[in-house]
């Protein structure tokens, strides 16, 4: 019961990605309108400066096709994570990026490294393996709808295209299920049976046999 009192709908569920998708696409309007390219502010990994693309990379997006490849996913599995992680989305979605972004600094190539594919692999991530760990039926639904939809997305985790941040991606992945292990016992879980007696149990002894005079006892 505890647990089916966390699924109620707030309206924060949909304002919330939508405010944050809105953001990255008036970021990257802001750029083409006025002639800016803020690539430069993008993680460059193993510098002081590009250390500062640890916050900015996720909102800075290369063209139009980057940018809607990463908005659908995005409200999708922000929806999914507010909906059914409510306690702790905001930890993961926050903190998550900003380790994304961190790990990116550490392992990347010689290059800016934008884009909001970190983030959508950290969700991506942290909703299949909590589903599993959880053992809860609808989180395993949800982490088999995920796979269903967006599991080809695995193996971008590997440099096998060019001009792709593979290791964004991989940082990403690997923080979401870095969360799914140290959430796992936060919000919704597998609730165990408890039993309860009834009243016709008092007719019956522990060994289970009938008893004939149930009020002597």
């Amino acid at each position: 019961m505890q647990n089916e009192n966390q699924l109620s709908f707030k309206s924060s569920m949909v304002i919330i990605p939508a405010i944050f998708v809105g953001v990255i696409w008036a970021v990257y309007w802001f750029e083409i309108q006025f002639g800016f390219n803020f690539n430069k502010y993008g993680v460059f990994p193993c510098t002081l400066k590009g250390l500062r693309g640890v916050f900015f990379m996720h909102f800075i997006h290369g063209d139009t096709k980057h940018l809607f490849n990463n908005s659908i996913p995005l409200l999708v599995l922000l929806n999914a994570v507010l909906y059914f992680y409510r306690e702790i989305a905001l930890k993961v979605v926050i903190y998550g990026a900003l380790l994304t972004g961190f790990f990116t600094w550490i392992i990347a190539r010689e290059s800016y490294h934008i884009g909001a594919s970190g983030i959508v692999y950290l969700l991506f991530s942290f909703v299949f393996f909590s589903g599993i760990l959880r053992k809860h039926y609808r989180l395993i639904a949800l982490s088999l709808m995920v796979i269903f939809l967006y599991g080809s997305m695995i193996w971008y985790v590997l440099p096998i295209e060019e001009g792709m941040s593979w290791e964004g991606h991989l940082s990403g992945f690997l923080v979401g299920l870095f969360f799914a292990f140290f959430y796992k016992n936060r919000g919704i879980v597998k609730e165990e049976f408890q039993f309860s007696a009834s009243e016709i149990d008092s007719f019956f002894d522990e060994g289970g046999n009938l008893i004939e005079n149930p009020d002597e006892n």
